[in-house]
């Protein structure tokens, strides 16, 4: 699956600073580009298929990169078909889905 958004949209959207959980830190948008160029992370236009993949058709509300407990984790809101949000957590080394919950 091809997502074609511009990235300076991608990067926007994927690295807006939230509130995050107490023992999350959440990262700058310059420490996910640091972290993806050196091989740390993939890139969020890479894993935000993954995401996407699980809900067809859904729609990418809210997206952010955290470091929980030395793991670096996006954490990515959908809207699906059924107007359902569903609040993922993706390992952002590998792509593998660590959380699936509806959001409250």
């Amino acid at each position: 699956m091809k997502i074609d958004l511009p990235r300076s949209v991608l990067f926007a959207v994927a690295f807006a600073m939230t509130a995050g959980a107490a023992q999350a830190h959440d990262l700058s948008q310059d420490e996910a580009l640091r972290l993806s160029r050196e091989g740390v992370i993939r890139p969020f236009e890479e894993i935000l298929p993954i995401a996407l993949g699980l809900y067809p058709g859904s729609k990418l509300l809210e997206a952010e990169l955290e470091k929980e407990h030395d793991t670096y984790i996006y954490e990515v809101e959908l809207l699906t078909v059924d107007g359902v949000v569903r609040e993922l957590e993706l390992d952002a080394r590998d792509g593998r889905i660590l959380k699936d919950k509806e959001d409250d």
